[in-house]
């Protein structure tokens, strides 16, 4: 079965629980407080025939790049958002994109899925999908 295209412009739609998960990860409060009232555009350019992907997540505040390999282990720089580095792996579970983050604060990541034209993006925290997300329709 062939993986999905994610090549596409996506504007975020809606999100739920989303400063409680920033407070999980320790972000302190006025960037919180920020981030939950931006509506973010992800701009995404995939190649499924090399498997490489890059990631801009646009928003009034700040930006933020990912350029990666599915499957392989790249430096990802958090700096921007919360002033992590990272060992990041990106791949495919079924026809999700499943993001491993290991450093110094193990078991952080994300899925994304496409259904219809939406986005969905679920962050995660220890290991657990704790169901706090958004989601983005594509353009």
């Amino acid at each position: 079965m062939s993986k999905p295209n994610y090549t596409g412009t996506f504007h975020m739609v809606s999100q739920d629980n989303f400063e409680n998960y920033l407070a999980a990860l320790d972000i302190n409060f006025a960037l919180r407080k920020i981030v939950c009232m931006l509506k973010p555009t992800k701009q995404i350019v995939h190649d499924p025939a090399t498997g490489s992907m890059k990631i801009r997540t646009l928003t009034t505040f700040k930006d933020f790049d990912m350029d990666f390999k599915l499957g392989q282990v790249f430096t990802e720089d958090l700096g921007p958002v919360d002033g992590r580095v990272c060992q990041t792996t990106v791949d495919w579970e079924g026809d999700k994109l499943v993001c491993v983050q290991r450093g110094e604060k193990e078991g952080r990541g994300w899925t994304h899925w496409l259904e219809g034209d939406k986005l969905h993006l679920v962050r995660m925290k220890g290991g657990m999908d704790e169901q706090r997300g958004i989601r983005y329709g594509r353009e």
